[in-house]
């Protein structure tokens, strides 16, 4: 007798390993953008594990820092929901 174990091919086991990732998001408009951005990360729930905020007057841009775990494809799926938003500038894996 014999037992057959399917594994998950390399590429779909990457694609679905759950690991925190970085970005850095720079941002437009002050504390109002840096808010926007801060209401959109609620909104993946859990998953933002820790956040870090420089806004700073009189200069153009506002840098936010978070680390969320997540797996690949829904890191490209972030990445493009934030850059979606009006006050994003970019949005960097870190």
């Amino acid at each position: 007798m014999s037992i057959t174990v399917e594994r998950p091919t390399t590429s779909t086991y990457r694609a679905g390993c759950r690991i925190l990732r970085r970005h850095t998001i720079v941002t437009t408009q002050g504390m109002d953008g840096v808010l926007l951005v801060a209401a959109e990360l609620r909104a993946c729930g859990g998953l933002v594990k820790e956040m870090a905020v420089d806004v700073r007057e009189g200069v153009g841009c506002s840098e936010l820092t978070c680390s969320v775990s997540m797996t690949a494809e829904e890191a490209a799926e972030f990445a493009a929901r934030l850059r979606a938003l009006p006050s994003v500038e970019s949005v960097d894996p870190y």
